[in-house]
């Protein structure tokens, strides 16, 4: 889970860029091996300096072996947005679904590596950094819960709200794969923010303002995340209220799982 986090919380962004999806579809199966065995060496360098177990004694075989790992749930945490995006399909050739792949996995290889440096940081500095919990509790706390939900999804989705890739996407959408993106959405924050292991999570579980459930809190968030991308796509006249109600929510959920990833990277910095 805490790989996974932060796979998306790393590679989410790059999953909305057209130019990468056209990159991997039009790459050689030669060109595809190559950037699966760059990332391999990146994200090897990477676990080896920084450290992927809390122990810092890591003989290159550990290295090796955690890096496979960290490609193998990069791969699977990028197939499966991909495929809630409709970016890769049955119907599509393998050589496009492998391009694909090759360089969307890459980046979430890399969040899931520093999640484990910074899991392991922040857990050796537990003890170290306790601070008074007596301001998060109440309608205080919602509300600040509330505010660093907006101001990530907004630091998120500000940079993919104006693209054409949310109409593409939009497209290719369905009923069906819209309702998996929302589950999905709310299955990934609710992760990140309370099973991932980011942060104090003991304390954010503890909380007892208004509607901080970790259900209840993963809900509202996703709703502010909603409403923030829908503002966002009003603004850059992705969307316009003339629109048929249809197109405004396509256009709103697809936006609304980077945004609300955004919006649990601010409930964690606060």
């Amino acid at each position: 889970m805490r790989g996974a986090a932060g796979g998306a919380l790393f590679g989410i962004p790059l999953l909305y860029t057209m130019e990468v999806w056209w990159l991997g579809a039009h790459a050689p199966m030669s060109h595809a091996a190559l950037v699966f065995g760059l990332s391999f060496v990146v994200v090897a360098l990477l676990i080896h300096t920084a450290g992927f177990r809390r122990s810092r004694d890591m003989h290159w075989s550990d290295v090796v072996l955690d890096t496979g790992k960290a490609v193998a749930l990069g791969v699977v945490s990028a197939a499966l947005v991909l495929a809630l995006l409709r970016e890769i399909r049955v119907d599509i050739p393998l050589t496009e679904i492998v391009g694909k792949l090759a360089f969307e996995a890459a980046p979430f290889a890399i969040g899931v590596a520093v999640a484990g440096h910074v899991i392991s940081k922040s857990t050796s500095e537990e003890g170290e950094n306790v601070s008074s919990d007596s301001d998060r509790r109440g309608l205080g706390g919602t509300l600040a819960d509330l505010g660093a939900t907006m101001i990530g999804a907004i630091f998120v989705g500000f940079n993919i709200a104006p693209t054409d890739e949310i109409s593409m996407i939009a497209v290719a959408s369905t009923p069906f794969s819209l309702i998996c993106l929302m589950i999905a959405t709310l299955v990934i924050t609710y992760g990140i923010v309370f099973e991932a292991g980011f942060g104090d999570q003991a304390a954010r579980r503890a909380h007892e303002g208004v509607l901080q459930h970790p259900v209840t809190e993963t809900t509202v968030a996703y709703l502010i995340s909603l409403l923030t991308s829908a503002g966002m796509l009003l603004f850059f006249r992705n969307i316009q209220p003339g629109d048929p109600w249809p197109v405004i929510v396509q256009h709103t959920v697809i936006l609304g799982l980077p945004a609300a990833i955004g919006g649990a990277a601010g409930r964690l910095a606060i």
